[in-house]
Protein backbone atom coordinates (compact mmCIF):
# COMPACT_ATOMS: atom_id res chain seq x y z
CA UNK A 1 0.00 0.00 0.00
CA UNK A 2 1.02 3.39 -1.02
CA UNK A 3 0.05 6.85 0.23
CA UNK A 4 -0.41 10.30 -1.19
CA UNK A 5 -1.39 13.61 -0.76
CA UNK A 6 -4.50 15.53 -2.47
CA UNK A 7 -5.64 19.41 -1.83
CA UNK A 8 -8.89 20.27 -2.89
CA UNK A 9 -8.35 23.71 -4.12
CA UNK A 10 -10.68 27.07 -3.96
CA UNK A 11 -12.19 26.69 -6.83
CA UNK A 12 -13.41 23.54 -5.68
CA UNK A 13 -13.95 24.45 -2.75
CA UNK A 14 -15.94 27.59 -3.25
CA UNK A 15 -18.40 25.49 -5.97
CA UNK A 16 -19.16 23.15 -3.29
CA UNK A 17 -17.61 19.71 -5.11
CA UNK A 18 -15.87 18.32 -1.51
CA UNK A 19 -17.85 15.47 -1.65
CA UNK A 20 -17.88 14.96 -5.38
CA UNK A 21 -14.02 14.72 -5.39
CA UNK A 22 -13.33 12.83 -2.18
CA UNK A 23 -16.41 10.53 -3.50
CA UNK A 24 -14.40 9.46 -6.42
CA UNK A 25 -11.66 7.94 -4.20
CA UNK A 26 -13.48 6.70 -2.26
CA UNK A 27 -15.24 4.39 -4.80
CA UNK A 28 -12.08 3.89 -6.15
CA UNK A 29 -10.97 1.74 -3.00
CA UNK A 30 -8.84 4.62 -1.63
CA UNK A 31 -8.34 4.53 2.09
CA UNK A 32 -8.80 8.31 3.89
CA UNK A 33 -5.93 8.53 6.52
CA UNK A 34 -6.10 12.27 7.52
CA UNK A 35 -8.75 14.71 6.08
CA UNK A 36 -8.83 18.39 6.94
CA UNK A 37 -10.54 21.86 5.80
CA UNK A 38 -7.50 24.38 6.08
CA UNK A 39 -7.02 27.79 5.05
CA UNK A 40 -2.79 28.21 3.89
CA UNK A 41 -0.76 30.96 4.88
CA UNK A 42 1.63 32.78 2.40
CA UNK A 43 4.21 30.97 3.95
CA UNK A 44 3.01 27.64 4.08
CA UNK A 45 2.03 27.61 0.08
CA UNK A 46 5.42 29.42 -0.60
CA UNK A 47 6.57 25.74 1.00
CA UNK A 48 4.13 23.61 -0.49
CA UNK A 49 4.98 24.80 -3.69
CA UNK A 50 8.63 25.36 -3.04
CA UNK A 51 10.11 23.37 -6.09
CA UNK A 52 8.21 25.80 -8.00
CA UNK A 53 10.11 28.74 -6.99
CA UNK A 54 11.72 31.18 -9.51
CA UNK A 55 9.24 30.21 -12.08
CA UNK A 56 7.12 32.66 -13.66
CA UNK A 57 3.73 31.25 -12.37
CA UNK A 58 4.73 30.46 -8.59
CA UNK A 59 3.31 33.58 -7.27
CA UNK A 60 0.20 32.99 -9.09
CA UNK A 61 0.26 29.80 -7.58
CA UNK A 62 0.84 30.62 -4.25
CA UNK A 63 -1.96 33.56 -4.52
CA UNK A 64 -4.45 31.26 -5.91
CA UNK A 65 -4.07 28.48 -3.31
CA UNK A 66 -4.07 31.13 -0.46
CA UNK A 67 -7.24 32.90 -1.78
CA UNK A 68 -9.91 30.41 0.32
CA UNK A 69 -10.27 27.75 2.09
CA UNK A 70 -8.54 24.01 0.90
CA UNK A 71 -9.48 20.50 1.84
CA UNK A 72 -6.44 18.33 2.22
CA UNK A 73 -6.56 14.62 2.66
CA UNK A 74 -4.20 11.98 3.01
CA UNK A 75 -4.71 8.92 0.85
CA UNK A 76 -4.15 5.20 1.02
CA UNK A 77 -4.35 2.45 -1.73
CA UNK A 78 -2.58 0.56 -4.30
CA UNK A 79 0.07 2.31 -6.17
CA UNK A 80 -1.76 5.74 -4.77
CA UNK A 81 0.62 8.02 -6.05
CA UNK A 82 -0.08 7.20 -9.70
CA UNK A 83 -3.16 5.89 -9.79
CA UNK A 84 -4.50 9.31 -8.31
CA UNK A 85 -2.37 11.47 -10.34
CA UNK A 86 -4.20 9.48 -13.57
CA UNK A 87 -7.75 9.94 -11.78
CA UNK A 88 -7.19 13.86 -11.93
CA UNK A 89 -6.08 14.30 -15.16
CA UNK A 90 -3.97 16.71 -17.18
CA UNK A 91 -2.66 19.60 -14.94
CA UNK A 92 -4.20 21.74 -18.41
CA UNK A 93 -8.35 20.84 -17.85
CA UNK A 94 -8.40 22.37 -21.15
CA UNK A 95 -6.70 19.11 -22.14
CA UNK A 96 -7.61 16.40 -19.58
CA UNK A 97 -9.48 13.57 -20.20
CA UNK A 98 -13.27 13.38 -20.35
CA UNK A 99 -13.85 11.34 -16.82
CA UNK A 100 -10.53 12.52 -14.85
CA UNK A 101 -11.56 15.35 -12.09
CA UNK A 102 -10.17 18.07 -13.68
CA UNK A 103 -11.42 16.86 -17.10
CA UNK A 104 -15.05 16.80 -15.54
CA UNK A 105 -14.63 20.32 -13.55
CA UNK A 106 -11.93 22.36 -14.13
CA UNK A 107 -11.73 25.51 -15.36
CA UNK A 108 -7.80 26.31 -16.58
CA UNK A 109 -4.72 26.01 -15.72
CA UNK A 110 -4.75 27.56 -12.14
CA UNK A 111 -7.80 26.96 -11.16
CA UNK A 112 -8.21 22.98 -12.03
CA UNK A 113 -9.76 21.47 -8.63
CA UNK A 114 -7.30 19.78 -7.68
CA UNK A 115 -3.56 19.37 -6.42
CA UNK A 116 -2.20 15.68 -6.10
CA UNK A 117 1.94 14.79 -4.83
CA UNK A 118 3.52 13.66 -7.84
CA UNK A 119 5.96 11.15 -5.95
CA UNK A 120 6.42 9.27 -3.05
CA UNK A 121 9.36 12.41 -2.21
CA UNK A 122 6.75 14.83 -2.81
CA UNK A 123 3.96 13.15 -0.65
CA UNK A 124 6.15 13.44 2.55
CA UNK A 125 7.58 16.83 1.78
CA UNK A 126 3.56 17.97 1.23
CA UNK A 127 2.41 15.97 3.71
CA UNK A 128 4.39 17.61 6.40
CA UNK A 129 4.04 21.11 5.42
CA UNK A 130 0.20 20.45 5.73
CA UNK A 131 -0.19 18.02 8.98
CA UNK A 132 3.28 19.00 10.75
CA UNK A 133 1.84 17.40 14.10
CA UNK A 134 1.07 14.07 11.95
CA UNK A 135 3.32 11.12 12.94
CA UNK A 136 3.47 9.65 9.41
CA UNK A 137 5.09 6.48 10.41
CA UNK A 138 2.97 5.75 13.48
CA UNK A 139 -0.63 7.51 13.52
CA UNK A 140 -2.06 5.63 10.63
Amino acid sequence: MERTLIVIKPDAVSRGLIGEVISRFERRGFRILELRMMRLTREQAEDFYSPHKGKRFFGDLVDFITSGPVVAAVLEGRNAVEAVRTMIGSTDSAVAAPGSIRGDYGLGLTDNVIHASDSPESFRREMFVLFPSVDMENSF
